[in-house]
């Protein structure tokens, strides 16, 4: 398989080359993902302006979205910094555990995750009384779709990684 280098600044277009310097003055580092992603002349700005849109999903529940479907898809990138973002969200060790096996112990939560992983390994489709109880427990149809809609963030991001292979720059992600 092609050997991915992940790129330095001085390798991406200048447009990239001004978001690398945001990334790193936001972050400290540029994730090397993101880097990745510069490849693209246009990619990784609109990414971000993707990943960055507002949702009616709060942090918390996108986190444990991208969880599981990094989980699901297999990307330990992913699974990474997911748990280390999850972390800087409020979620624990066990709860973040919890998530990439499918569940939560908070119903809305766990809804929520059930549906996404239905989701995600369904390729689009889901079990229906797992879409009944995402609405039994509150949410509406504004959520559904920003759910679907982080849901292809995040594949889209493990995809990536999945047939790159750069080298994860987060602390890894315990085996499960």
């Amino acid at each position: 398989m092609r050997n991915f280098a992940v790129p330095t600044k001085d390798q991406v277009s200048p447009v990239n080359q001004t978001i690398f310097d945001n990334l790193y003055k936001a972050l400290g580092f540029v994730p090397n993902l993101y880097a990745t992603i510069a490849y693209s002349n246009n990619g990784l700005s609109r990414y971000l302006d993707y990943q960055n849109a507002k949702t009616s999903l709060s942090n918390k529940e996108k986190e444990a979205v991208n969880l599981i479907v990094s989980q699901v898809n297999g990307c330990v990138y992913c699974q990474s910094a997911h748990t280390a973002i999850g972390k800087m969200n409020g979620f624990t060790d066990e709860q973040l555990l919890e998530i990439r096996k499918g569940g939560s112990s908070f119903h809305k939560l766990n809804a929520l995750v059930a549906l996404a992983e239905s989701i995600t390994k369904n390729r689009g489709y889901a079990h229906a009384h797992l879409v009944e109880a995402f609405y039994d427990q509150g949410y509406n149809n504004e959520n559904l779709v920003d759910l679907i809609l982080q849901i292809s963030d995040k594949t889209a991001m493990n995809y990536i990684h999945n047939l790159t292979k750069v080298p994860v720059d987060f602390p890894m992600a315990a085996n499960i």
